[in-house]
């Protein structure tokens, strides 16, 4: 069994970074998706690394920093349930809010 699973929310979102990066440098695109997945996999060892936010969501949410994205995740699922790859400049909360129609 995978140690964790992508919301479709959270496909779309590393199918959009990889689409935005690579319109400018692709083996960078490349880099940062590997980068992205290889911190996932460590998260799914090790849940408790990432950090809650209840600024941004609630607690049930934990937070992992990567480049400057965030992994977003739900903390005691298994496996790991990744909800949303977001870039720290966008309005994560928003994001995340119940109804939000990207949550």
């Amino acid at each position: 069994m995978k140690s964790y699973v992508l919301t479709p929310a959270a496909i779309q979102d590393l199918q959009d970074i990889r689409s935005y990066i690579a319109s400018d440098n692709p083996a960078a695109a490349r880099r940062v998706l590997e980068t992205l997945r290889n911190a996932i996999r460590r998260l799914a060892k090790q849940p408790g690394t990432g950090h809650m936010r209840q600024d941004l969501a609630d607690p049930r949410h934990r937070f992992f920093l990567v480049y400057s994205y965030f992994i977003v995740y739900l903390s005691g699922t298994k496996p790991l349930q990744v909800t949303r790859i977001l870039h720290t400049a966008r309005d994560v909360k928003a994001l995340l809010s119940p109804g939000s129609e990207e949550a």
